[in-house]
């Protein structure tokens, strides 16, 4: 596997975790809104990630990267609450406020922190060894 190719996937990886980063960041935004029926309330995007592989010659599978699919919405239910003098409130009192679970959204967020930082230290490991090569050369 080339320097290059360490750096693609990785670089892919870190792409795929900024995106989860920023879904999570709109979840979180929309944590606790209200809406003025259930079809208009927020519901939690979750991106889908997939993996991609390179072939090689003779059909062998010579690397492979992650990308997002696509960002879809949950479908865990909404949070209904009870309160009769909300503005948003329907004929039976009800207000349809956003499903995000903040306390998975949060550890969801630490995990994407976590998995971006090993992308960038798989980088600086890669460019810490082509450092060392060249200086190989250099001697």
């Amino acid at each position: 596997m080339s320097f290059s190719e360490i750096y693609q996937i990785a670089g892919a990886g870190m792409n795929a975790q900024t995106i989860r980063l920023n879904t999570v960041a709109s979840n979180l935004a929309n944590a606790g809104a209200a809406a003025e029926s259930p079809d208009q309330a927020f519901r939690a995007l979750k991106p889908v990630f997939s993996t991609l592989y390179k072939q090689a010659q003779e059909g062998h599978i010579s690397g492979a990267h992650v990308e997002v699919s696509a960002i879809v919405e949950t479908d865990a239910p909404l949070d209904l609450r009870y309160e009769p003098d909300h503005p948003f409130a329907d004929e039976q009192g009800y207000v349809a406020y956003s499903n995000v679970n903040t306390v998975e959204e949060m550890a969801d967020m630490m995990a994407a922190s976590r998995s971006f930082e090993t992308n960038v230290e798989v980088m600086n490991r890669a460019r810490s060894m082509q450092q060392g090569l060249l200086q190989l050369g250099a001697k």
